[in-house]
């Protein structure tokens, strides 16, 4: 079974004035040690001498031994009264410091707390500068922002790009006969649909309303567009349901391609949008058109 490791618990250093403090308190030891051993050697001096039968000069020397001695452990008192001062203003410096660096780690945690709660307000706000607070998704100024980087890049190494543009038929009868939380519901299931084929290489948006914004990269070909917004229609008219209640949202979708109906992020936006008006006019305003120069 191994061992179990105990952490080492950190120790403030002992401050100069405390340290010596302690080693004259070991001095002063070694000092009444010394006089205590004196006074035995005398003590042991005066028996001998009393049993040899001169007790005068006995008594003489005992009282000069005993004086020199009181004058040892008197000096010794001094010095140890000395230390002890030292060492109580130590002992009194340590504690205020490590109440001082208490504090200071108090002050610490709470930096660093606020410092989290700072990124963490800075993420925040940047994901809901660049995002729908209705689905999540990515807003316009994302998107096009998006669109512009995926526009070099496509010019770049010679592959194509799709723009798709969503408008949700009949989206303003379901907010008015069954409320705003009811097509707030629509469009979370909408971004959700569109979110589940969407690969991780492409970029959805709502782009405001009942509108949103879909941005294929390199599909390969016209026929890859026509299968994918094949899809993605069939998708979008599948039942949705809110408190109880079925409802179906047919969308129509304008598409515009890069290179060849539009260069810039604004004109393949436009050009999609006005196939979108196209793709409303047929099918009975369920479907997909592409863009071309007649609309304009």
């Amino acid at each position: 079974m191994a061992k179990s490791k105990t952490r080492a618990t950190k120790t403030l250093p002992i401050a100069p004035g405390l340290v010596a403090a302690l080693e004259e308190n070991k001095d002063v030891k070694v000092r009444v040690e010394s006089a205590a051993n004196d006074l035995a050697i005398a003590g042991m001096e005066l028996k001998a001498k009393m049993a040899g039968g001169d007790p005068e000069r006995a008594v003489q020397v005992a009282l000069k031994v005993s004086k020199d001695v009181e004058s040892k452990v008197a000096e010794c008192a001094d010095d140890l009264h000395a230390v002890n001062e030292t060492l109580a203003q130590g002992v009194a410096d340590l504690e205020r410091t490590e109440d001082a660096l208490a504090t200071a780690r108090a002050a610490l945690v709470r930096t660093r707390a606020a410092l989290t709660a700072a990124e963490e307000g800075q993420r925040e706000a940047q994901f809901a500068a660049r995002h729908d607070p209705a689905t999540g998704l990515p807003n316009r100024e994302h998107f096009d922002s998006r669109l512009t980087h995926d526009i070099a890049v496509a010019a770049r190494h010679g592959f194509e790009l799709a723009v798709m543009f969503f408008d949700l038929n009949k989206f303003k009868e379901i907010n008015d006969t069954l409320g705003h939380a009811a097509g707030d519901e629509v469009l979370k299931q909408v971004a959700a649909r569109l979110l589940k084929h969407c690969r991780s290489e492409d970029t959805v948006c709502r782009t405001g309303g009942d509108e949103f914004l879909y941005l294929l990269i390199d599909p390969k070909g016209r026929e890859n567009v026509e299968r994918i917004a094949s899809t993605l229609v069939a998708a979008l008219a599948l039942p949705m349901h809110f408190e109880g209640r079925e409802f179906v949202v047919r969308p129509s979708v304008g598409i515009s391609l890069y290179p060849g109906q539009g260069t810039s992020a604004a004109e393949l936006i436009s050009n999609a949008d006005a196939a979108m008006y196209k793709a409303k006019k047929t099918n009975g305003g369920s479907g997909w058109a592409f863009y071309d120069a007649a609309l304009h």
